[in-house]
C-alpha cells in the first residue's frame, strides 16, 4: 500500500519570501534536497514541467503540487511544504494565487500516480490550505496532512549519539 511520504523537519519551510512561482517551486526544491530525497538538480525538472505543461499542478486553490517524473536525481520518494509570506501567481485561471507549494518526489512511476492520488486526498477539506499557509511549525502541518509527527532523520541519529555516550540535553542532568 502507498502512503504519502514522510515530512521530516527539514522539509518544511513556513513563510518564505519568494519573488514568483519559480522563486517558489526552487525553495520545495531545496526543501526536498536538504530532506535527502533529492539531487539539487530535482528543483530545475520541477520548473522545467511547468514550463512546458503549464499550471496544472496549480490543484486547488492556493496550492501547487510541484514535481517531476522519476529521475536519477530522485534519491528516495520526499515530500516537502513550503509556505509563502505572500502568495504569488502560477498563472492558472482559477486557482490563483497559490500561498501553499508541496513538492513531491518519487522514483517510479506507479509511486508518482499513488502518492498523488493520497496527496489529493489530504486536500479534499477546503480548509485545510489556508490552515496549512497559517502553520507556525512542522508538526503542525504534519497533523494538518495527517502525517504522523516525523522526526529528522539527522536530529534523531544526534540524539542517539547523545544517549548512547551519556550526553544530557538539560544542563545539570
Amino acid at each position: 500500500m502507498t502512503t504519502i511520504p514522510p515530512l521530516p523537519d527539514t522539509a518544511v519551510v513556513l513563510g518564505a519570501q519568494v519573488a514568483d512561482w519559480r522563486a517558489a517551486v526552487r525553495e520545495a526544491g531545496r526543501a526536498l534536497t536538504r530532506s535527502g530525497a533529492t539531487r539539487s538538480e530535482y528543483a530545475d525538472r520541477m520548473i522545467a514541467v511547468i514550463e512546458e505543461f503549464g499550471a496544472y499542478i496549480v490543484i486547488a486553490p492556493g496550492l501547487a503540487l510541484a514535481h517531476a517524473r522519476p529521475g536519477p536525481d530522485v534519491r528516495h520518494e520526499g515530500l516537502a511544504v513550503v509556505t509563502l509570506a505572500t502568495a504569488v501567481a502560477f498563472g492558472h485561471p482559477h486557482n490563483d494565487p497559490v500561498r501553499v507549494v508541496v513538492g513531491l518526489a518519487v522514483s517510479n512511476a506507479e509511486e508518482h500516480v499513488a502518492s498523488v492520488a493520497k496527496l489529493a486526498n489530504a486536500f479534499n477539506d477546503s480548509g485545510i490550505v489556508g490552515r496549512i499557509a497559517r502553520a507556525t511549525s512542522a508538526d503542525e502541518v504534519r497533523h494538518l496532512l495527517g502525517l504522523e509527527s516525523e522526526s529528522d532523520p539527522a536530529a534523531e541519529a544526534e540524539s542517539d549519539s547523545a544517549s548512547r555516550s551519556g550526553i544530557r540535553g538539560e544542563a545539570g542532568a
